[in-house]
């Protein structure tokens, strides 16, 4: 059997040591993230370290995301297995804690196991909900439930940094794996750093519902940034009525101070989805989509190792409500192949953590790539169905492609649409691959200039490069934190 040990010299790793001849590869392999470990020995014995730290897209090494990680051993003939190993009981390792089991290894967020259980947390929210104290010139930020940095709450910290530099700014974020801008302080949810900066924040800026225990402090305040002009009904609009689901809809709305929308179309529909009755609501373009009037996808092609002249394609469809993962009516690799491009597949953030990634010749799974707005400076053309990143690309004003093969059950099942889509797309809308592929290989842009025109009158006319500018005045203005 196979040693293992856990090591914090020179980085935290988990060291093997086993007997015969050095194996070729030795590795830990998860759902979003690889190691490969850096081996030695020529004798008798033979000594693999694999760091749990990775890096990815050109980014610097951060901490394995949580999840668990087969130990895979290649003999030197191609043979693989999966070691058995000792056993290892759960190991606080700095930015990571880790147990190793047969050949799993569990990496999960450094929180003392005193407060991750349901007791320990309670003891945490009642010290939260009783915090005495006043409020710290400080920003506590969430974006998609802290499972990255990125989104409108990204672009107005970076603006804040910038015009505001002696505020404190917290990041919520599920695990250190979790890159948070420069000069920012990351907090993993649930630990008491994390209760103490939400508590403590005069501003909080999120772009989804507040988890968990919310008390509002004296001058506290919430700007709900939101993530996209909706197509598919949100919140009290969504098919079916539960008194539950209303109430908890309305006891959310009721916490935030601002909604920030896109424009004036999804600012009527925000303000009724989560009757935002008398409060007000910030039209002012989204800041997320301010890098699509000035920037390039030079940056990103070359992290993601793309030649300059190769097509690009995303697909990111959305997600669904009665299945956890991506859907998988696209075959990204035959896609690739069928239209000569390279194929981004880019899953929904409520599909991160259970879905696994996309793999294929010319396929590259971004769905763990933290900014989705760099992704579209990198594609040629999107490829979607009803997901909101439809009102964000159209600033770039490139080609849209609409596969939407369960039209029917997500329009008159799970959510139903605000407009007709097919009716005002600003690109085809297709229903099978084969379709796809006839409409990639055969788009004339021409013919839907007048369609794509009028989507952007509607959608982006205040996506002008400016709008984490004028956000970011308004906070300051309004004194929500000081300058």
């Amino acid at each position: 059997m196979t040693e293992a040990r856990f090591t914090t010299d020179g980085g935290v790793a988990l060291v093997l040591v086993g007997k015969g001849p050095r194996p070729a590869r030795v590795e830990l392999v998860g759902r979003r993230a690889r190691v490969e470990g850096v081996l030695s020995g020529r004798g008798a014995t033979w000594r693999a370290a694999l760091p749990l730290t990775a890096a990815r897209w050109g980014g610097p090494r951060l901490p394995l995301p949580t999840g668990d990680y087969r130990v895979r051993v290649t003999a030197t003939d191609g043979a693989e297995a999966e070691e058995e190993l000792d056993g290892l009981p759960m190991t606080m390792l700095g930015t990571v804690r880790a147990s190793l089991q047969g050949s799993t290894l569990a990496v999960g967020p450094p929180i003392d196991p005193a407060y991750d259980s349901g007791e320990g947390q309670a003891a945490l929210e009642r010290r939260y909900a009783n915090r005495p104290g006043g409020l710290e010139n400080a920003v506590f930020f969430e974006s998609f439930y802290g499972r990255n940095a990125s989104d409108n709450p990204l672009a107005i910290d970076r603006e804040l940094a910038r015009r505001a530099p002696g505020v404190t700014r917290y990041w919520s974020v599920v695990d250190f794996s979790v890159q948070v801008p420069d000069g920012a302080v990351p907090v993993v949810e649930g630990s008491p750093d994390w209760w103490r900066a939400r508590g403590a924040a005069r501003l909080l800026v999120v772009n989804d519902w507040l988890r968990r225990r919310f008390e509002r402090r004296p001058g506290q305040k919430v700007v709900q940034t939101w993530h996209g002009t909706p197509l598919k009904r949100l919140a009290l609009h969504r098919p079916g009525f539960d008194p539950r689901r209303a109430a908890a809809v309305v006891r959310e709305a009721r916490r935030w101070n601002v909604l920030l929308a896109q424009n004036a179309y999804a600012a009527g529909i925000l303000r009724k989805a989560y009757a935002f009755l008398t409060r007000p609501i910030w039209v002012e373009g989204y800041p997320r989509n301010d890098v699509l009037v000035m920037g390039d996808g030079a940056a990103t092609r070359a992290a993601l190792g793309i030649g300059a002249d190769e097509r690009v394609l995303l697909y990111a469809p959305t997600w669904r409500d009665d299945r956890e993962q991506m859907v998988d009516f696209v075959d990204p690799e035959e896609l690739a192949r069928d239209v000569d491009a390279v194929v981004l597949v880019r899953g929904h953030s409520r599909t991160l953590i259970p879905g696994t990634d996309a793999a294929g010749a010319r396929v590259i799974d971004v769905t763990g790539f933290p900014d989705t707005a760099q992704l579209f400076l990198a594609a040629d053309a999107l490829i979607t169905d009803y997901s909101s990143v439809m009102f964000d690309f159209s600033v770039t004003g490139k080609p849209m492609f609409f596969l939407v093969p369960d039209m029917e059950h997500y329009r008159g099942e799970l959510r139903g649409f605000y407009f007709d889509l097919v009716a005002h797309a600003p690109g085809p809308v297709v229903r099978t691959q084969a379709d796809l592929v006839a409409a990639l290989r055969n788009h004339e842009p021409a013919s839907f200039a007048a369609k794509y025109a009028r989507w952007r009158d509607k959608f982006n006319a205040r996506d002008d490069g400016r709008a984490a500018e004028r956000v970011v005045a308004r906070i300051l203005d309004q004194g929500f934190v000081a300058r």
